[in-house]
C-alpha cells in the first residue's frame, strides 16, 4: 500500500527509538514531575505537535533541504541547545518548598506546556536528519505516492511515540508522588532532571551532521 515495505520492521523499530531516553522524554518526565501528571501529557501532546511538523516537511521534501543546509541546520541545533539548557538551569535551581513539598514555580498554562513539548521536539535537528534517513528505507524507489507513504509513516511515528511519552509522563508523576513527602529526595531529583537538561541542551548544541 502506497509503497510502503517491511511496515512491522518499521514498527518494531519505532516502539525501540521511542523508548531509547533523550530530549523529548527527559522534558517530559521532568514536567510530570515538577507540575504533575496532567502537565507531563500536555507536554507528551506538544512533543507530538512537533512529530507532526516533521512528517509534514518531510512529506514535501522541506526537512531534506533544511538537512542539506548548513546555516539552518546550525541555527535549529543552537535554538534547541539553549532552550533545552534554559529548562535545565530553570529546574536545578528552583526552589522545594517545604509546606507543599514543590518547586516555587508557577503553574504553566495549557498553551506553554504545549508550546514548549512541541519547541523541544521542532528544534531537534537529530529529529530532521532521522526522518530524512530512516522513512525512505520502507517506501519503495519508484512508489507512485511517495508523500502519502511518508504521511501514513510519520502518523504512525507520532502515535506510538505519543503512546510511550504518556506513559513516562504517567510513571515520572507516580514515582514523584512517592517521594512527595520527603524534600531531600525531591531536591536531588530536581538536581539530577536539571543537569540532564543542561547536559542534553549542551550536546545538541555540539552536534554535528
Amino acid at each position: 500500500m502506497l509503497g510502503i515495505v517491511q511496515f512491522p520492521l518499521f514498527v518494531l523499530a519505532v516502539v525501540a527509538l521511542n523508548a531509547t531516553p533523550g530530549p523529548d522524554i527527559a522534558y517530559v518526565a521532568g514536567q510530570s514531575m515538577v507540575h504533575g501528571r496532567r502537565a507531563g501529557i500536555l507536554s507528551a501532546s506538544g512533543v507530538a505537535l512537533g512529530g507532526c511538523l516533521h512528517t509534514i516537511c518531510c512529506a514535501i521534501g522541506l526537512t531534506a533541504l533544511l538537512a542539506t543546509s548548513p546555516s539552518a541546520f546550525t541555527a535549529i541545533k543552537w535554538l534547541g541547545g539553549l532552550y533545552l539548557i534554559y529548562l535545565g538551569v530553570r529546574t536545578l535551581f528552583s526552589k522545594v518548598s517545604t509546606d507543599e513539598l514543590r518547586p516555587e514555580i508557577p503553574l504553566l498554562s495549557n498553551r506553554k506546556l504545549l508550546f514548549r513539548g512541541f519547541l523541544t521536539n521542532a528544534s531537534n535537528p537529530k529529529v530532521l536528519l532521522f526522518y530524512v534517513a530512516f522513512f525512505p528505507q520502507f517506501v519503495t524507489p519508484d512508489s507512485a505516492d511517495k508523500t502519502a507513504a511518508f504521511l501514513v509513516l510519520g502518523a504512525v511515528f507520532v502515535v506510538l511515540g505519543f503512546i510511550n511519552d504518556v506513559a513516562v509522563a504517567w510513571l515520572a508523576a507516580k514515582a514523584m508522588g512517592a517521594v512527595s513527602g520527603r524534600p531531600q529526595i525531591r531536591k536531588w531529583i530536581d538536581r539530577v532532571i536539571g543537569t540532564t537538561f543542561i547536559g542534553m541542551g549542551v550536546r545538541l548544541a555540539l552536534t554535528h551532521k
